[in-house]
């Protein structure tokens, strides 16, 4: 069935009534996610899209039991929304916003230590499971039902890496995006770990960036795991230069720590396979489950 959620997750939006969450939260309702309500700070006992609208999360959390919320509010705001969400023991949380200053996500980072919830994002375009839950920015296709299970710090990769899965016939089981930023909730290790122990997941393609350590501490778990489930990477940014970021905030070469060759190598060497290019890493994947 996928990781992280299923037919019967239950969900809240924070910030429901905005532009984006509103459009956005059609789109999920239509596509069949259970949305059962909204916070929106003032709107306490108001109603949007048919959605029962509470003051705060705890509200929310007691009225209608939710199993995830997304938030998608600005980024002034988007750590005291994770940080309610989190003390309201929201099991999973999905912070679309971009830009949260990286101090806020350290008090975020706190806040989740010990705590029953898991955290996407921030900068994520959410999780799928098609043609049964999405939560995010994601489009509805080309995301078909099927085996490949994908994680990834660039949204727009991610959507490649899925055209092209669905284009070899192979699908998705779940598609989780888990931000761009240098401080964030789930990591590579995190999904790993849930695709690893799910059923519908016979293969997973993890795609990394420059910046930070998160490829090679994946490196490290793969060499531990027990899995032979394959795993299809691909590292973006090998011609990036060096000290610029790269549009997300974490996509940062400094002073040679991120390095994409050096990801590349302890990828290799964990044994994950090395999609030779963006536009390989399906028929990489295909290959890899033996054509089936």
């Amino acid at each position: 069935m996928g990781i992280l959620i299923d037919g019967d997750t239950k969900v809240i939006c924070q910030g429901l009534t905005g532009a984006t969450a509103t459009r956005l939260s059609e789109r999920a309702i239509a596509y069949g996610t259970k949305m059962v309500g909204g916070v929106v700070p003032g709107k306490g006992g108001q109603s949007h899209l048919h959605l029962p609208i509470f003051n705060t999360v705890a509200e929310a959390a007691k009225e209608t039991q939710p199993d995830a919320s997304a938030i998608f509010v600005p980024p002034v705001t988007a750590a005291a929304a994770m940080i309610e969400a989190i003390e309201a023991e929201i099991p999973l949380v999905i912070c679309v916003t971009e830009r949260v200053p990286v101090l806020d996500m350290v008090r975020v980072k706190s806040a989740l230590e010990g705590s029953s919830t898991r955290l996407i994002g921030p900068n994520s375009q959410g999780v799928i499971t098609p043609d049964v839950c999405k939560i995010g920015v994601m489009p509805e296709r080309p995301h078909t039902p099927g085996r490949v299970g994908i994680v990834s710090r660039s949204a727009t990769l991610n959507y490649e890496a899925v055209d092209q899965t669905t284009t070899v016939h192979l699908g998705q089981s779940t598609s989780v995006g888990i931000g761009g930023d240098p401080v964030y909730g789930m990591s590579f290790i995190d999904c790993l770990e849930l695709f690893f122990a799910d059923d519908a997941t016979e293969g997973v393609i993890l795609i990394g960036e420059i910046g930070g350590t998160a490829e090679e501490e994946a490196a490290a778990f793969l060499k531990s795991a027990s899995s032979t489930k394959p795993v299809v990477a691909y590292v973006a940014g090998i011609n990036a230069p060096t000290d610029r970021r790269m549009g997300h905030a974490g996509t940062v070469d400094v002073f040679g720590e991120g390095n994409v060759t050096a990801k590349i190598e302890a990828l290799d060497t964990a044994g994950a396979i090395i999609a030779p290019s963006a536009a390989d890493m399906g028929t990489t994947m295909r290959k890899a489950l033996g054509g089936r």
